[in-house]
């Protein structure tokens, strides 16, 4: 896959941080999977390293041109932040000792199985009469900190930056698909750089000499650096002048999105 594919495929994962949260994860992931297929069984341990590389830049950018009035709904925030990162740390460690065709099947597993829950479950789809946010009197429920640790564990190991959970339980605490994706990037954020931190630390991988790719870590830079030339201008762009989509379509947007990516990582294998 050459860099000018990188740059394009780099647009898309601009356009998923701005409108879907996931700060580039969903899309980096099996495509960094296609780009060093040279590196055999490796290849997916490689790709959700860089895919947090990828996060950390496109999460950190598109959360400082966010408007502090919607990042106001992240205030009090602080222990959720602090264990969701603590999560992340161990669940980057795990990916790096699990076999690679495991990280790839629990991340298609997860996806299917949360692409199901948000089909059948009420309060992303439909209204949630139990959900705070349903009457202009009441406000978005904070997400409990107890939940940052799984969160943190889970979308290091997947390499998914978190918003595959943090998405839907944002939208069920009653926030608009707008906000609630908005409010995902430092959400990642806080899951990408622990992440990240493991990845550059990484040991290195035999198969990349004969595959001529260069890693850093685990994390191959060069496909890193792409993907961010083509994303970090669309997120400029889209943050400066969002696109208005009717907060349903918007949701079922995001659903069909992650089952394309779900399909995606099993075809990379």
């Amino acid at each position: 896959m050459d860099v000018m594919t990188l740059i394009g495929i780099g647009l898309l994962t601009g356009l998923t941080t701005v409108l879907f949260g996931f700060g580039g994860g969903f899309v980096a992931v099996p495509v960094v999977a296609w780009a060093d297929a040279g590196l055999g069984t490796d290849a997916m341990r490689v790709a959700t390293a860089t895919s947090a590389l990828v996060m950390v830049v496109n999460a950190g950018f598109a959360t400082a041109v966010t408007r502090r009035r919607v990042l106001a709904g992240l205030r009090g925030s602080g222990p959720l932040l602090l264990l969701l990162a603590a999560g992340a740390s161990a669940g980057a460690f795990a990916s790096r000792i699990a076999p690679p065709d495991l990280v790839r099947w629990a991340f298609a597993g997860y996806v299917a199985l949360t692409v199901v829950d948000l089909l059948l479950r009420p309060g992303f789809l439909r209204p949630d009469a139990r959900a705070a946010g349903t009457s202009p009197a009441q406000r978005p429920r904070p997400l409990p900190a107890v939940l940052g640790v799984p969160m943190g564990t889970i979308a290091a190991f997947l390499g998914v930056g978190g918003s595959v959970m943090t998405v839907p339980a944002m939208r069920r605490a009653g926030h608009t698909m707008q906000v609630a994706t908005a409010l995902a990037n430092p959400l990642t954020l806080a899951v990408a750089l622990p992440a990240t931190a493991v990845s550059l630390g990484g040991t290195a991988v035999p198969a990349a000499v004969d595959a001529h790719v260069h890693l850093t870590g685990l994390v191959d830079a060069g496909a890193a650096g792409a993907l961010l030339l083509g994303a970090l201008p669309v997120i400029l762009v889209l943050r400066r002048r969002p696109p208005r989509i009717p907060d349903r379509a918007h949701a079922w947007a995001y659903i069909g999105l992650l089952a394309a990516v779900a399909v995606a990582v099993l075809l990379s294998g």
